[in-house]
């Protein structure tokens, strides 16, 4: 696609950094993603050899742009430090200790860049292109694979003295509960409220309840998230009942959180969502009946408004325009 060298026309780089795979594009600034791809992350076994080969994408289509009408790069990865500039010791990718990622970005693209993790980046995206226009305090909570947060109030993100504040899905929600199969701490709200969570809870609940299930027909290996949905769509009590489960114990977090920071909304992204109304009725149920009277019936829940496919680049990208020269 050809693209409009105009001085009047700015853009922003949006690189979304996943352990797997990484996606990019250039967006303006009303949201439009007039280039994307993707590339592998985990084949870089080192974050030089990454950056090389995202520069080598880059290259031809800021030369078209025109790099004076760029702002700059903002990057979503797990384990990023707005504050530093680096990726610190996240699990999910080769690049191991704390990696100058930032600074690498900027020596090597000639742009000023901007790096937090994806949950935030989600934050401004949806401040910036989304559900969350024109809020101030609001909370985004990411549902997939894990369970992620990015908390705005005033107007700003909140970073923490360090950087990582924010990692709700890392919360105690039922002490002594189940074990987290990463960090090992137990009850916390990823544990039950991610897909993977949802996963858990629907191998226990068959293994467990003795009812008949249509989740019965696959082995109990091969039961994940995607299967729950499937069978619930089909009306099977059990797959119901893990969802109004999981919604339970999300309600009640999000309760929490509401009497923490008092958001006019949570947005909710991410797989987990396509549930609808199986996960969403027990959400609300659940956390207005465990909130104050003060709180009560004030905080929206909404589910984000940009699209799946492009909500990474997108949230990437807004934190370009923050960039401050």
């Amino acid at each position: 696609m050809k693209l409009m060298n105009n001085n009047l026309q700015q853009y922003a780089i949006g690189v979304d950094i996943g352990g797997t795979n990484t996606k990019y594009g250039i967006v303006n600034h009303r949201g439009d993603i007039t280039h994307s791809g993707r590339m592998s992350t985990s084949k870089y076994e080192t974050a030089e050899a990454f950056v090389d080969a995202l520069y080598a994408v880059f290259s031809p289509i800021i030369d078209e742009v025109g790099k004076e009408n760029i702002k700059g790069v903002g990057i979503g990865a797990p384990n990023a430090n707005y504050f530093t500039g680096s990726i610190e010791h996240s699990p999910n990718l080769n690049w191991k200790g704390i990696v100058p990622f930032a600074s690498m970005i900027s020596e090597q693209f000639g742009l000023p860049c901007s790096i937090t993790n994806d949950a935030n980046a989600a934050a401004v995206g949806e401040m910036m292109y989304g559900a969350a226009r024109g809020m101030k305090d609001f909370i985004v909570i990411t549902l997939g694979t894990g369970v992620g947060s990015g908390i705005v109030t005033g107007g700003q993100l909140i970073y923490g003295h360090d950087g990582f504040a924010g990692e709700l899905g890392h919360t105690i929600i039922r002490p002594g509960g189940r074990e987290h199969w990463s960090t090992g701490v137990k009850g916390t709200l990823e544990a039950y409220a991610s897909a993977t969570g949802i996963t858990l809870t629907a191998r226990e609940m068959i293994a467990e309840s003795g009812r008949e299930s249509l989740l019965q027909q696959y082995p109990s290996e091969a039961i994940d998230s995607k299967a729950v949905y499937e069978c619930a769509m089909k009306g099977d009590e059990v797959a119901k009942e893990v969802y109004r489960f999981t919604g339970q114990i999300l309600g009640e977090a999000l309760a929490n959180f509401v009497m923490f920071s008092s958001p006019e909304a949570i947005i909710l992204f991410g797989g987990v969502t396509k549930a609808g109304n199986l996960i969403m009725d027990p959400v609300r149920e659940h956390m207005e009946k465990n909130l104050l009277a003060v709180f009560k019936n004030k905080v929206a829940l909404n589910f984000s408004e940009l699209k799946e496919a492009d909500a990474a680049i997108l949230g990437a990208s807004a934190l370009a325009w923050e960039i401050r020269m």
